[in-house]
């Protein structure tokens, strides 16, 4: 049965496999950049896994802020997780290929967390935008079954979205090119290297980039005129920094995600531009997720003080077992 399947995609495709360039000239790194990107990995797991953790374990972090934190940090570790193994193996291995299924199923996980991660950030920002613009109604707007409402709304509307645009990539034709050039299975090299006709997959992607990517992003930028607009006519200096603490974090967040988002998406992808559109790719599908949990731990004083709290007690904990 499974070797039915398999000629059934090599008919469709032409190849069964795709070679992944990745960053060109460093083959002789290779050993340098495991270790780099292990603890990369590393880093990025322990460092989101714990933001879940403590909002999980600690009672006055169970705030719609904080719930919406922990989802995304669950969306960074699926993210790097989809991109980085494949890579690790690559560097230790030098074997650069990837299945045609294992290629379309990467490009897939990968862009439903990318636009599950839009509406997260959307969803950050409205939250924010009610605890400063409108905080007398906030607990009764944004209730415990509003949050998972809103959580659930953001993983189904970016799982529907991907999976139009992944069903219409399985019915084009790969014949003879099969050399991506990038590290991971991204929807446009991918589409690139069709043979067929591909007017049709574009418009849709189009499609669904207008009406379910960008309104996310309008949703971010409107939050956050209306909270700074709020911010700037508090009276006093102090309030105005205690206003701002409260969405600094995720405000950085947000311009590095989506500054190097567009600068991957708008910019030309051939010719000296190609270089850089790995660059842009790599900072924010690999460095972002994990800067993320740093940035939340630095700029966000409730984590920092749960974070010290943990860390006394587990200093308390290990002195009396010795």
């Amino acid at each position: 049965m499974q070797h039915l399947k398999n000629s059934e995609w090599q008919n469709v495709t032409g190849i069964t496999e795709f070679l992944l360039l990745g960053f060109r000239n460093v083959e002789n790194l290779n050993i340098l950049l495991f270790l780099l990107f292990l603890v990369i990995y590393i880093v990025t797991l322990s460092g989101n896994f714990l933001i879940v953790a403590l909002v999980m374990a600690e009672q006055h972090l169970h705030t719609p802020m904080y719930f919406f934190l922990s989802n995304l940090s669950f969306v960074e570790i699926c993210y790097t997780s989809n991109i980085l193994p494949r890579m690790l193996n690559s560097f230790l291995t030098g074997d650069k290929t990837i299945s045609f299924v294992g290629c379309i199923l990467q490009m897939h996980l990968f862009s439903t967390l990318a636009a599950t991660e839009c509406y997260l950030l959307a969803v950050m920002s409205y939250d924010r935008y009610l605890a400063i613009c409108r905080p007398l109604h906030y607990v009764t707007l944004m209730d415990n079954r509003t949050c998972i409402l809103l959580v659930s709304v953001s993983w189904l509307i970016g799982s529907l979205l991907i999976t139009i645009l992944t069903s219409l990539l399985t019915q084009l034709t790969f014949c003879s090119q099969y050399q991506i050039d990038h590290f991971f299975c991204d929807f446009t090299p991918v589409v690139r290297l069709s043979c067929s006709d591909t007017r049709v997959i574009e418009t849709a992607a189009f499609i669904t980039s207008s009406i379910g990517i960008l309104p996310t992003f309008l949703i971010t930028v409107t939050s956050y005129i209306f909270i700074i607009t709020t911010i700037l006519k508090i009276p006093s200096m102090t309030g105005r920094q205690k206003a701002f603490s409260t969405c600094s974090s995720h405000l950085t967040v947000v311009s590095v995600f989506y500054g190097s988002l567009a600068f991957v998406y708008i910019l030309p992808t051939n010719g000296k531009f190609k270089e850089l559109n790995k660059v842009f790719s790599f900072l924010y599908t690999i460095l972002t997720p994990m800067a993320n949990p740093f940035i939340y731990s630095l700029r966000n004083k409730d984590v920092k003080d749960t974070l010290r709290k943990a860390l006394c007690q587990f200093g308390c904990c290990f002195s009396c077992i010795h």
